[in-house]
């Protein structure tokens, strides 16, 4: 594979940077934009990279030059510069409305935006883009548009213009433009300090009415990051912009913040519970790049943890103060296992920090996410709260404007705390997710736990070496906990011994405190989910009775027994219930029969889930009519406090009425919903069980002009449909008029959301493999990053039969074929082929 980027060539860019000036003057099919970059000197030729646009002119000081421009961008000799500082002018045309990359300068629904992380800007202009080339920029906007925006603070305007300039020097991944008909929601914050800041979100004007939520969601973000980390807002207006169009959630660009709707509007009857704790979790996410990504970003995209790790960490104890803090640890613990030890146990593993990369977007991961994040949270583990808070004290003030490294990192968390942690960045180097195997005996009044470590080979690392694992611990007995602790493992294998009780039972990983793998002796599972006071270990022992039952064929009586205990334990959290009764997903299940050395059998997998919930359902017949009544949750909707547990408890006892009783309950549950939340899961239930046609029918007409709702309504037939019907179901819903596919969202919500429905995705005829494979390839040419981050439902293919390997090949081979295939989707198909 041609052109790849290695992080061991990294090398400070030629000349430096130090204001750029940009003038737009709008055209939907030939916008002009005119750079001037004030460069401060430097050496050799000035390299700049430019995609898909034409050069107009340039010029050096005035004087104009005939730069050797390529497919990637332009050279100016260096015998063509001044050996002082300089500035460079060049004028450009681009197309807005033929970007359907959407990367750079693009148009949706007649709104002009940007999205330019990773490598979006030099789609707009030549430029060094590369995220430690930062710049002072000064923005002027021509158009006969109503609203004109881009980054920082508006300096002046007037009928068809307006002027905006940022004060804080920024890479240009973190540029925004706006431009359109839009409407906004006005809000203010007082900072602490006293200083006032205008905020704003803009929307088309038929969605004004959905964003209260998340200006509320802003303002409290705002406040817990003065709080927590003692961080103030620095612009004087803070704005959201919401497109239908994007390729991710959002985009934190400093001071003008680009959302993808999904992550911006919300009403009772339009968003479910989880959409609204997803806009107050992607809001405060976004927000706190303010600091951690954008006043201190990133030396190269090798680094791009050292943001996103990091504000992924800030965000989810954001949301675990607002809501439940042992749900929201049991929730993100699931999304860990499902996308990121997925990730690190197949082709596509790779370090938090890569060695190299061929595509960038490839790379916004899981793994760079999650796992970048659950690294902070051991930091935070291993040196405690007063160490934490000094680290990150010394962090802002050693490297505000600054692009830094993991080392960087790291060092200001030894320098604030006297500790040696060079062996923690083997977290960020090495692939993989280590297997934690603990025992345990009592000898002479004490508990002797002994911890093991190792990691398993993956692509380009075979050996591993011992990583720093934050092990929190109790014991406990029938009376409650006699002893708690954390202890860290830092060498290959290890002994901590602690005076104990005989019969003592250990609980250990509590919180999940490191991400890894814990096997431990068989037994104890079922007294640790009766009298655990860890509640995310309570949980866990209730999965690892699933799993047995799932996975090593043993006894459901444990687990049913459980279940129904929790069930109708009415001193725990409705929220904490319902997490309880989640069995582990079919992909889930998979992946621990392949990692107990044998072939899972899709069909099998789906078969068996289903019965252990038919089980239950019988268990708790006589009572789930009465407890769904009761639990569901009376009054006005409201997406906060304890209603959304009600809900999600409901729902899932509504789920097993279902199994019990037929579709009924389900139907007259549709009918009644006065939310969103309970109207989906009916729903749901009702396509699950093949009697859904009248209630989709109906649900289409009253939602197919709200375009997020609608995305639901393709979603839940994809995912939900029974097996053996889903390939048909999926196959009408792609021939469907309102299955506009080029929009990321609408794509998304069928094509992928498809391959989640295990059974469905992997039927023994391939013809599941052949649909999606189908689409990636119709999607390439049209946007390579949607097409190639959906390309990873193929990654998990070694661990099937031969026969299916077989399949899920011939379709890797037939899009690493393809002619004019997108180095996005070759890099991903490469990977996975020959891992």
């Amino acid at each position: 594979m041609t052109d790849v980027t290695r992080l061991a060539d990294y090398a400070p860019f030629s000349h430096p940077v130090r204001e750029v000036h940009l003038t737009f003057r709008l055209d939907p099919d030939a916008t002009t934009v005119i750079a001037k970059v004030a460069f401060e000197g430097g050496s050799g030729d000035l390299r700049l990279d430019g995609l898909d646009m034409e050069l107009v002119s340039a010029t050096i000081d005035g004087t104009p030059v005939t730069p050797q421009v390529d497919a990637t961008g332009l050279t100016v000799a260096a015998t063509d510069l001044p050996e002082g500082p300089f500035t460079w002018e060049a004028e450009t045309r681009i197309a807005p409305s033929k970007n359907t990359v959407l990367e750079g300068l693009y148009i949706s629904n007649g709104i002009y935006c940007t999205q330019c992380e990773a490598e979006g800007f030099r789609r707009i202009t030549f430029f060094p883009d590369r995220p430690d080339v930062m710049a002072i920029y000064t923005v002027r906007i021509e158009a006969d548009l109503p609203v004109l925006l881009s980054n920082g603070n508006l300096t002046a305007s007037g009928e068809g213009w307006a002027e905006w300039h940022d004060p804080w020097p920024k890479p240009s991944y973190l540029f925004a433009l706006v431009a359109g008909d839009l409407e906004s929601l006005d809000d203010s914050f007082t900072t602490r300090s006293g200083r006032e800041v205008a905020l704003r979100i803009w929307v088309q004007h038929k969605d004004l009415d959905r964003c209260a939520y998340a200006m509320e969601s802003l303002k409290k973000a705002m406040a817990w990051d003065e709080r927590e980390y003692g961080r103030e807002y620095d612009l004087d207006l803070f704005q959201i912009v919401a497109v239908d169009d994007f390729n991710a959630g959002a985009m934190e660009n400093k001071g003008l913040n680009v959302f993808n709707t999904r992550y911006v509007l919300a009403s009772p009857e339009t968003a479910t519970d989880a959409d609204f704790e997803g806009i107050e979790s992607v809001i405060a996410h976004e927000y706190f790049h303010n600091w951690t990504g954008n006043r201190i970003t990133c030396r190269d995209w090798f680094q791009l943890s050292l943001k996103e790790g990091l504000t992924v960490y800030r965000d989810q104890c954001f949301t675990a103060d607002m809501r439940s803090a042992p749900v929201k640890r049991i929730g993100d613990v699931r999304i860990l296992r499902a996308a990121q030890f997925r990730e690190d146990a197949g082709p596509l593993a790779h370090p938090v920090r890569p060695e190299s990369y061929v595509e960038i977007n490839n790379f916004y991961t899981a793994t760079v996410y999650e796992k970048g994040a659950e690294l902070i949270r051991m930091l935070h583990a291993i040196i405690g709260q007063e160490g934490y808070d000094a680290a990150l004290a010394l962090y802002f003030d050693r490297h505000d404007g600054q692009a830094c490294t993991i080392e960087d990192w790291l060092t200001c968390f030894e320098d604030a705390t006297g500790r040696d942690l060079s062996h923690f960045l083997r977290w960020y180097e090495q692939a993989g997710t280590p297997t934690l195997t603990a025992r345990h005996e009592h000898r002479d009044g004490q508990m002797h736990l002994t911890f093991a470590q190792s990691t398993p080979p993956t692509p380009g690392q075979p050996d591993k070496q011992p990583v720093p694992i934050p092990i929190r611990w109790g014991l406990l007995t029938e009376a409650g906990e006699v002893a708690s602790g954390t202890f860290t493992l830092t060498e290959a294998e290890d002994t901590l011994s602690i005076p104990a009780p005989e019969g003592a039972v250990p609980s250990l990983l509590r919180d999940f405190s490191a991400p890894v793998i814990l096997k431990q002796p068989a037994g104890g599972d079922a007294f640790r989910l009766a009298h655990d006071t860890d509640p995310f270990n309570r949980a866990e022992a209730g999965r690892a009775l699933a799993l047995a039952t799932l996975v090593d064929g043993e006894d459901a009586e444990p687990w049913l027994d459980g279940m129904v205990r929790t069930v109708t334990d009415d001193t725990l959290d409705a929220a904490f219930r319902a997490q309880m009764l989640a069995l582990p997903g079919e992909a889930e299940l998979a992946r621990a029969i392949a990692a107990s050395g044998r072939t899972p059998d899709p069909d099998a997998i789906h078969t068996e889930r289903r019965a252990l919930r038919q089980a239950l359902a019988e268990k708790l017949a006589d009572r789930l009519a009465d407890l769904e009544e009761a639990i569901r949750p009376a009054g006005p909707y409201s997406p906060d406090g304890d209603a959304p547990g009600g809900r999600a408890l409901a729902n899932a006892l509504l789920g097993l009425w279902v199994l019990n009783d037929g579709p009924a309950a389900a139907r007259a549950a549709f009918d009644d919903a006065t939310n969103l939340t309970d109207s989906l899961a009916a729903l749901g239930l009702l396509v699950s069980e093949g009697a859904a046609k009248d209630a989709l029918a109906s649900f289409h007409a009253r939602w197919h002009d709200t375009p997020l709702v609608l995305d639901k309504w393709f979603g839940v037939q994809a995912v939900a449909t029974p097996p053996g019907d889903a390939l048909d179901t999926v196959r009408r819903l792609a021939e469907h008029p309102d299955f506009t596919w080029r929009t990321p969202n609408r794509f998304r919500a069928l094509i992928p959301a498809f391959a989640a429905n295990h059974a469905a995705f992997h039927r023994a005829d391939g013809a599941g493999y052949r649909l999606v494979a189908d689409w990636l390839m119709r999607m390439d040419p049209v946007n390579p990053s949607v097409a190639a981050r959906s390309s990873a439902v193929f990654e998990t293919w070694r661990r099937y039969d031969s026969a299916r390997q077989a399949l899920i090949e011939e379709q890797l081979e037939r899009l690493a074929s393809r002619d004019g295939l997108s180095r996005d989707m070759a890099e991903m198909v490469g990977r996975m082929r020959a891992g």
